[in-house]
């Protein structure tokens, strides 16, 4: 009788361990574990991440992250840490947790404009994956790329096109060029290859003036007439004389480093580079910007017309006058410096 009531006592207590232990296990498994009030968050795990970065990202996030920590060793997710960025909605359970951040790495949407250096791109990049901006400069700068790719310091950055790219957060920076190579592929496809044929220009030449169109005007309904304008003075053998490359030649001089140059003055036109286009007869070396997709377009479907210059139209911020003959255009560009005298613009 006294063995049985010993037997009793331990199989009671055992079912009690057993009950506990299946709540624990039930609350550690399928119980909800949020506690932010929006309908969902995000953690970013780095590719050098251990668990403890990964806790310590989760507790603010967890009501009792002791049952996660449990049910992450039984899971042997401790050992195995992925890198992304991942999604955890509220009212997740530990187990829906884990198997998240597991298995479901979220792209996010990479965008980038009209930088106007590879310094200022990969500043701009790093704001948005994992690598930093020093080891996208480094690997933007590999020379054997350049040699691979046909590229150099001045035609490089026309391999990086604006726009919104999806990709995973902790894409590397040599992941990340190369994904840009391959889009930069994909643009250049037969048709704008053929295209650039019938109007004598190579991919670098295509992209050096369609900066320079960019620089002159955002105005997507004229940027064809002013790349016509240029493929006119090419065609004639003048110098190309666009302000905006004396603009980037001068901020290569240290006179003119953090300045803002507003007024194009004969004092740029002195200036000794190979991007000054008043001075040097055909294009420039290279990109003076990022050009937009539409200003590329421009340059390979160009206007074909009369016009051999224009003049910011002062009467129309932002867009331009056309003129056929000198005399026409000294007037409109007259009227323009008229304009910037009376707003103050000196320089």
């Amino acid at each position: 009788m006294y063995f049985k009531k010993i037997f009793f006592a331990v199989a009671m207590i055992g079912l009690a361990i057993c009950a506990y232990f299946a709540f624990f296990v039930y609350r550690a498994m399928f119980s909800p574990n949020t506690t932010f009030n929006n309908d969902e968050a995000y953690i970013y795990i780095s590719s050098d991440a251990g668990y403890d970065q990964v806790r310590e990202s989760l507790i603010p996030l967890l009501r009792d992250i002791k049952t996660f920590d449990a049910l992450a060793a039984r899971k042997k997710y401790t050992a195995n840490i992925k890198a992304g960025k991942f999604l955890i909605k509220k009212n997740m359970t530990n187990n829906d947790i884990i198997n998240s951040i597991r298995s479901n790495n979220i792209p996010v949407r990479v965008s980038f404009n009209n930088q106007n250096s590879l310094e200022q791109l990969a500043g701009r990049v790093a704001q948005q994956i994992e690598a930093d901006s020093s080891s996208l400069i480094n690997i933007m700068r590999d020379t054997l790329f350049y040699k691979e790719n046909s590229f150099s310091d001045q035609t490089v950055l026309g391999m990086y096109l604006p726009n919104s790219y999806e990709l995973f957060w902790n894409t590397t920076a040599e992941d990340f060029r190369n994904r840009m190579l391959k889009e930069y592929k994909r643009f250049w496809n037969e048709s704008r290859l053929n295209q650039a044929k019938i109007i004598n220009l190579d991919q670098d030449q295509v992209m050096t003036l369609a900066s320079i169109v960019y620089e002159e005007s955002k105005q997507k309904s004229e940027q064809t007439r002013i790349a016509g304008v240029y493929f006119n003075r090419l065609k004639n053998k003048w110098p190309l004389q666009a302000d905006p490359t004396l603009k980037f030649a001068a901020y290569q001089l240290p006179k003119y480093k953090n300045t803002i140059i507003r007024r194009v003055l004969n004092e740029h036109k002195d200036i000794d580079s190979p991007y000054n286009t008043y001075k040097n007869i055909g294009l420039p070396p290279g990109l003076i910007t990022m050009p937009d997709i539409s200003a590329i377009e421009a340059v390979l479907n160009y206007e074909k017309h009369s016009y051999f210059y224009f003049a910011a139209d002062a009467q129309k911020p932002g867009y331009h006058k056309f003129a056929k003959t000198l005399t026409r255009h000294n007037q409109n560009a007259r009227d323009y410096q008229r304009f910037l005298s009376k707003q103050g613009i000196k320089r």
